[in-house]
Order: C-alpha cells, then structure tokens, then sequence
C-alpha cells in the first residue's frame, strides 16, 4: 500500500471515525538531468543571494511574502503551523449533493480513503448510504498546507476523495461557450451514428502513453549504440464539408483499441546502416 499522506479523523452527524488517505494515482514521466555539455558531469543549483554577492545555505532561507514591491514580512514555520485549522486532524462533511451536479472541472486530485480498525463499520455505513442514494459527501479537509473542499465518492472497493479547486480558481472563457444553432439534424443524426459506431466499455489498460514509450525506446536504443527513426507523422485531411467528412469517417471506421495497437511505433536501426 502507498505512503499514507494524512491520518485524522472523519466526522458527520455525531458520528466520527479514524481514517487515512493516499494517493489514488500518479503521473509516471521520464525525467532527465541537466549535464555540463563539455563533460556530461551533473549541473547542481547553488542558492546565492545577489544584493551580497554571497552563496547561501538551506539553513540562511526564510519565507517571505511580498506585500509591496521589493517590501517581504517575513513568516516562520511555527507560526504557519498556528493558523492551522481544525480540519488539520478531523475531516468534517459539510453536506450531500447528487454527483450529477459536481462538474468534473472541479476535480483536482484523488486519494483512497481507508479507515483504520476502529472505524470500520461506520466507514462501510456511510460507504453503503452514498452508493444507494446517489449522493456524494462535501467535506472540509486541511492538507499540504492549504484548506481543502473535498468530495467523498463511493467505488466499488471504498470510497474516493477528490480535493477540489474553488470556484475563483476556475478558469472563465468566453470562447469557451459553443454555438450549437447551426448544427443540422441531418449531421446531428450522422454524428450520433458515428459516437455509436465507436462505442465501446471503458476498459483503461487500453490506452497507453506512446510518447514515454517511444521516449524509453530511444533511451534504449542509443544505450545500444543504435539509432532511432522517428515515427512517421499522422497526416490530417483538412475538412472541406462535414457531411462529407462524417460518411468518410463511418466508411472507414476503426475501433479506438484497433487504432491503439496498430499504431506505428520508432524503428530502430544500427548505427552506420542505411
């Protein structure tokens, strides 16, 4: 099992009781360090403060928050650590909503919420109250140093916690709101052929992220000594009628996991060959 990465309790009504959280997933790069060009050594980043002229030590650092221009009142740890709110160690739900009225531009990130030994029965009870009801739990959460608005969302293994963005770190775009009046029902109707067309269960360990892949490919290739090609680039056809380009799409349609496996991966060929 993950790192647990809070402990505190969970509390609604006059119920409370012990859980933990750890993170759901994360997201696997390939990562790579900065070397001296001339020499392939490691580059490492000093801290120096330039009004001295002077490298300083992780020990010389405090944290500042610039009020004004070039104007910092300094805060300390400990002093951080006082404001904590009480959702630090206890994890209250606010309210229910039904989960069709959270838009998932809310969701930010996503733990397993476990209960320990001692709050077993009434983490199941709340687990099996929001699969029957429909609803999700609003609760309030203090982690990773800033307040939380979570949402608690039951699976079939347990119940999920996603912390949320508020609703003033929500991006407004008014390009963002489409026109749907010129759409016809005649290209409706052949769109909707076409979603059909290419329905499928949702199974995830389809899907894979070529690009780390054909980055580890290469990795190990010039680790071989060997040469990549790069794929060949997908050619995209410029739409000119999209009734036109519907009926072209449903005559020579593929299945997502088709297209997945068919897909042309780098070549790879010794060094000094043609």
């Amino acid at each position: 099992m993950a790192a647990t990465v809070w402990k505190g309790h969970l509390t609604f009504g006059l119920v409370s009781l012990p859980i933990k959280l750890f993170t759901a997933a994360r997201a696997e790069t390939i990562s790579f360090n900065q070397l001296h060009k001339s020499d392939h050594s490691r580059v490492k980043q000093k801290l120096f403060c330039a009004a001295e002229d002077v490298e300083l030590q992780r020990s010389d650092i405090v944290k500042g928050y610039e009020y004004e221009k070039d104007r910092y009142v300094v805060v300390d740890d400990e002093e951080i650590k006082k404001m904590a709110p009480k959702s630090a160690k206890v994890m209250e739900i606010l309210e229910f909503v039904k989960e069709t009225e959270v838009d998932p531009v809310f969701y930010e990130k996503s733990y397993y919420m476990a209960p320990e030994e001692a709050g077993e029965k009434p983490y199941s009870l709340l687990l099996e109250a929001l699969k029957r009801s429909g609803f999700v739990a609003v609760a309030r959460i203090a982690m990773h140093s800033r307040e939380h608005v979570v949402i608690l969302r039951p699976s079939d293994k347990g119940i999920t916690l996603h912390t949320m963005y508020f609703e003033d770190e929500i991006r407004k775009s008014e390009s963002y709101n489409a026109d749907t009046s010129a759409v016809s029902d005649k290209e409706l109707n052949m769109a909707m052929m076409l979603v059909e067309a290419l329905a499928a269960k949702f199974e995830p360990g389809k899907y894979k992220d070529s690009y780390r892949e054909n980055l580890r490919a290469m990795i190990d290739a010039k680790i071989a000594g060997q040469e990549v090609v790069a794929p060949v680039e997908a050619q995209h056809v410029k739409v000119v009628d999209i009734m036109d380009a519907l009926k072209a799409s449903l005559a020579a349609l593929k299945k997502p996991a088709d297209t997945a496996a068919t897909e042309e991966k780098p070549k790879v060929r010794r060094s000094g060959t043609a």
